[in-house]
């Protein structure tokens, strides 16, 4: 049975995406997934949500690109009535030496990960305004706030800790409107694409239910908690 909220989770057709959408429906709320080109695996996520009793629709759109994120929080608001939570899972990941980054290497983490953040943001809060009530869960990455050299994935650590920048801002102007914005900032997760496990003190990758367990402690948490960074890295990168 639907609680009569909406969620919308971006890049949830597979992975850390999906889990937390599958979540939401759990809880109660439909959803609105969104994907760019897995088109078929959104479809079988779709299904698998409507399976547990809630509305979901797939939406398809490029979030690097303005005017499709305002799209696509659009269409999200109107099948869903009530745009209650907004998750910003999607962002692409480059590892390699900083000087081997190409351009549009750099562009990409910069523009999928940061910007796509703010452009479904910017559209979002609006809506949540006119309801007095949302919950903005944002992912950063471990040790992202944490000022420090990462020749390796320069642009994606910078993307990261503007996300963070950009949560607390936003948390610091939209609580006095009902909206919470805080940041879930995983490790080496079960699905990440390196695994430097040597690094991690507690030996090992973080599951997806621990990942997930995180993102819904914003969601179902109290309104006076806004503008927190949780790390769920096992102690990785402190």
């Amino acid at each position: 049975m639907s609680r009569g909220q909406g969620a919308l989770v971006t890049g949830s057709a597979s992975g850390i995406g999906r889990a937390i959408a599958l979540k939401l429906a759990a809880e109660g709320f439909d959803v609105a997934i969104h994907y760019r080109s897995s088109k078929e695996k959104a479809e079988q996520t779709a299904r698998d949500i409507r399976a547990l009793g809630v509305q979901c629709v797939a939406l398809q759109a490029d979030l690097t690109k303005p005017q499709e994120a305002e799209k696509l929080v659009q269409e999200a608001h109107q099948f869903l009535g009530n745009l209650s939570v907004l998750v910003n899972n999607v962002g692409n990941y480059v590892f390699r030496p900083l000087l081997d980054n190409t351009l549009e290497d750099w562009h990409d983490m910069l523009d999928s990960n940061l910007n796509s953040t703010f452009y479904t943001c910017r559209t979002a809060v609006p809506l949540m305004r006119e309801q007095k009530h949302g919950r903005i869960v944002n992912l950063g990455y471990a040790g992202a706030q944490n000022v420090l050299a990462r020749p390796g994935n320069t642009a994606y650590a910078i993307a990261k800790t503007g996300v963070i920048i950009l949560s607390k801002s936003l948390a610091k102007t939209e609580i006095k409107h009902g909206i919470t914005v805080n940041v879930v900032s995983p490790g080496i997760i079960e699905t990440s694409v390196t695994k430097p496990l040597s690094e991690v003190p507690a030996g090992r990758d973080g599951s997806l239910e621990e990942l997930v367990s995180a993102v819904w402690t914003f969601i179902d948490g109290p309104e006076y908690i806004t503008g927190q960074v949780l790390e769920v890295s096992g102690g990785w990168n402190l």
